[in-house]
């Protein structure tokens, strides 16, 4: 199947993956690569996500970009002229939506003054920082490359040269107690970002911790860690607005709301997914993972596309639940049905349903499906039982 030109009002959202890393982290499952910067082909993946640009741009007439975001493997680690490049490719192609959100992925090692302020004016608004964790130890065990000082720099360098800055944080690391994690996330609100990311560690399989029988918190300490997460950030000002990320009112990611709420976007670079939704069919897209065949497919082709899908209805409505859910606020059921063409009771399992709701854990009304508090963190047990 192709994608045929036709025009769609709402605004949409643009990934691009630099798949590119100083070393691969022992939990990461995302699709990076280790490499020396000295070795990487920029010049070569420039051109073709400059290639992957017009591709999708030729598919998608008329809509004009709410955000973009420069994910990976580490972005920071491409020089601020590739990023101008790109940005002023992709305004060309489809024009900025009015305050169009643009974020860059960095490591505290790949961060420094002057290239923060060509990235600032080669076009990017907002950064985010993947700092981690704020104590040594945690930082080699995590198989970071920066210290706690780096990382506390790195901040700060964001907070003075963007307007808009966020950083990462795991918790619930080995050894982690609910005191070290109170004194830890402390530090981490004072640092003054107007969002923070902040995710319990999962041991995903094919990954290193995976390998090494890595344990998760057990259920009880993640309940106690996830109870002083939520108290302190609302006491901060910064309440949780998805399942992990949390914000002053105004200051959430726009581009992962994207996501969140089943807006279109494109994704360009090795491994990137894309929801493209034309002529009430909302089709999947997915490139190429591995750079190498990626690149080369670019090259000879023009575009990395391994393949693309439309989506039964059935599957759409989902990948809706899947991550509207993950909302507070949940799924719109209006939104909902004109997304995937079904009211969201076809979608959801009855009895499912009913027990959820007796426990407590599911709400559905009149316009909306969502997740209690109390159910949010057994939010995959929950998607289980309610799909049909």
């Amino acid at each position: 199947m192709t994608l045929a030109p036709a025009p769609y009002a709402e605004p949409f959202a643009l990934y691009v993956h630099w798949p590119w890393c100083l070393s691969k982290c022992p939990y990461c499952d995302f699709n990076s690569r280790a490499i020396n910067p000295a070795a990487i082909p920029e010049k070569e993946f420039r051109d073709a996500i400059t290639a992957e640009l017009n591709h999708y741009a030729s598919r998608t007439n008329g809509r004009k970009l709410s955000s973009i975001y420069f994910g990976g493997g580490t972005p920071s680690l491409m020089s601020p002229q590739t990023a101008a490049h790109i940005l002023d490719t992709a305004e060309r192609l489809w024009g900025f939506h009015f305050d169009c959100e643009i974020t860059l992925e960095a490591n505290p090692t790949s961060i420094e003054a002057a290239k923060f302020r060509a990235f600032r004016e080669a076009g990017v608004n907002r950064v985010s920082v993947g700092v981690q964790a704020l104590i040594d130890a945690d930082l080699q065990a995590l198989g970071r490359e920066h210290s706690a000082v780096q990382a506390l720099r790195a901040v700060d360098i964001a907070g003075a040269i963007f307007d808009r800055f966020t950083f990462d944080l795991i918790y619930a690391r080995p050894g982690q107690g609910p005191g070290e994690w109170e004194d830890e996330l402390a530090q981490a609100l004072a640092l003054g970002s107007d969002h923070l990311s902040l995710y319990q560690l999962t041991i995903e399989p094919g990954t290193e911790f995976f390998r090494r029988r890595v344990l998760e918190a057990s259920e009880d300490l993640s309940l106690e860690l996830d109870r002083i997460t939520q108290d302190m950030t609302v006491d901060a000002g910064l309440p949780l607005y998805e399942v992990s990320n949390h914000a002053r009112p105004g200051s959430q990611s726009r581009h992962n709301l994207t996501y969140w709420t089943g807006g279109d976007y494109v994704g360009i670079g090795p491994g990137a997914h894309g929801r493209i939704r034309q002529d009430g069919v909302t089709s999947a897209t997915h490139q190429i993972a591995d750079p190498a065949r990626w690149l080369a497919q670019v090259q000879r082709q023009g575009d990395g596309t391994a393949k693309v899908r439309a989506l039964p209805a059935l599957e759409r409505a989902a990948e809706l639940l899947l991550t509207g859910l993950r909302l507070p606020q949940g799924v719109s059921r209006e939104r909902f049905h004109a997304q995937s063409g079904l009211d969201i009771r076809q979608a959801l399992d009855p009895q499912g349903l009913e027990t959820l709701e007796q426990a407590g854990l599911v709400e559905l009304n009149d316009s909306a499906l969502c997740v209690t508090p109390q159910g949010r963190l057994t939010l995959n047990a929950i998607l289980e039982r309610l799909l049909v």
